[in-house]
């Protein structure tokens, strides 16, 4: 038994399982993040503006994967201005770095828990060519009305930008929503201790470099989020 943590509320914090979730236009989400969403879809609507989902819960073993082929040089590593970079070269510890700036580590992403979503506007962008860089959602880019709208309306119906420039460890994503009252909860239930037990047991790229880092990181990349804005 992982230390002081039921199985089922584990399986949901750390994306080990499938959680309670619903399916929502072809995705995974919290039923009431699910809900609010809904709502939130139809208010833009009104405003001409089309919120799709890109990304919504994603499993530990789904960010196993993408962490070891970022580790690996399998997949493209960018930096914080979203340019390729190469992998050689780099120590572990910068490798783990260059990971970070845009992909959790398994077990930290907001993504387990079906709360969190990647979103842009289908009036302005297929889903084919959206490459989810900040230009994007920046003055100019297809998704900016609708990141300007989320900033205005988001709070409305629950949600908000966990990742801000300044307020975050994460590299600002003006595309990551956080449905603030459940994520809320599974933050509370997230154990370092937990999370160092599942680690050690997964074939991870990195993993004692990670391991060797891990209070560091998760206190980074876990719990230094930007704030639930004041009203």
């Amino acid at each position: 038994m992982l230390i002081n943590q039921p199985a089922a509320l584990v399986s949901q914090v750390y994306g080990l399982e499938t959680p309670p979730l619903v399916e929502y236009q072809g995705h995974l989400l919290e039923p009431e993040t699910a809900g609010q969403l809904k709502k939130m879809q139809h208010k833009a609507e009104q405003d001409g503006i089309s919120i799709q989902i890109c990304s919504a819960y994603r499993s530990f073993a789904k960010q196993l994967a993408i962490w070891n082929a970022k580790a690996e040089g399998q997949r493209t590593l960018l930096d914080k201005n979203s340019q390729s970079i190469n992998h050689h070269g780099l120590s572990q510890d910068e490798l783990i770095d260059t990971i970070l700036l845009w992909s959790a580590l398994p077990g930290i992403s907001r993504h387990h828990w079906g709360t969190d979503i990647d979103l842009f506007d289908a009036n302005q962008i297929n889903q084919s060519q959206l490459r989810l860089v900040a230009q994007e959602y920046a003055p100019g880019g297809p998704c900016h009305a609708m990141y300007l709208w989320l900033q205005h309306h988001g709070k409305e119906f629950g949600f908000y930008f966990p990742y801000q420039a300044g307020l975050s460890a994460v590299s600002p994503e003006p595309w990551h929503l956080s449905y603030y009252p459940k994520a809320k909860d599974y933050l509370d239930a997230f154990e370092l201790e937990t999370l160092r037990q599942i680690l050690t047991g997964q074939q991870m790229a990195l993993k004692t470099a990670v391991l060797n880092r891990l209070p560091s990181l998760v206190k980074a990349f876990a719990y230094r989020i930007a704030p639930w804005p004041a009203i």
